[in-house]
Order: structure tokens, then C-alpha cells, then sequence
């Protein structure tokens, strides 16, 4: 299952990116929001895991191409913050499945994406 993590911060991404990787996933990683849009123009990805907190870029403007392009992709999205705590992020994006605090540990991310991953 191919899924791309976008994620500013370098030391959380590796973290993501390492773990799925050990768990079978084919796993891409943007640290922008324009390197995401270059990566979802390319190619498909069952999920994405989407950091609200960019440094760079809007996230909402990567979810709307994610939904525009690969409508049956499902975004997960992560933060640092509280913002969006009530549920307001789903309305927002379509293709929002989750969200979750960016301290959830990796095991528990990779169970969730490997349950949209395969509804997707």
C-alpha cells in the first residue's frame, strides 16, 4: 500500500516513515505542501498522512488536490495543536478519515492507515 507522509518536521517523519516501512508500506515523504502537490501529480497513494502544522505551505490546499486527483485517497491528518478539536477538520476535507495529536505512537498510526488504507 503506498502512502505519503507530509511532514515538516524531519525527526517525526523519519520516525513515520521507518516504522511503515518496517510494516510492508510503500512510503513517500514531502516536507512542503508544494513537494506534496508534485508527489500526488505523479503518482497514487492509498493514504496520506497530512501535518496541519506545515511549515510550509497550506495543508488544506494539499487536501483539496489530494481530493481533486485521488478522490479515493483518505487523509490522515496530525498536529501539534488543539485546533480543529471539534471535528471541524471534517468538513472541511473530504477525504479526512482521522485526526490525531502527532504524539500517537507509530503503531497506532499504522493501524489506522492500514484500516482506510484498505477502504480506500
Amino acid at each position: 500500500m503506498k502512502v505519503l507522509i507530509v511532514e515538516s518536521n524531519e525527526e517525526l517523519g523519519t520516525l513515520w516513515e521507518r516504522h511503515l516501512t518496517r510494516e510492508g508500506f510503500a512510503v513517500q515523504r514531502a516536507a512542503d505542501a508544494d513537494s506534496a502537490v508534485d508527489l500526488v501529480a505523479k503518482g497514487s497513494f492509498a493514504v496520506v498522512i497530512l501535518d496541519l502544522n506545515l511549515e510550509s505551505g497550506s495543508p488544506l490546499a494539499v487536501a483539496d488536490y489530494v481530493s481533486y486527483r485521488q478522490p479515493s485517497a483518505r487523509i490522515v491528518f496530525v498536529t501539534r495543536r488543539s485546533f480543529f478539536t471539534d471535528g471541524s477538520i471534517f468538513s472541511l476535507s473530504p477525504s479526512a478519515c482521522a485526526y490525531l495529536p502527532a504524539h500517537t505512537p507509530p503503531e497506532d498510526l499504522t493501524a489506522i492507515i492500514e484500516h482506510y488504507g484498505q477502504a480506500s
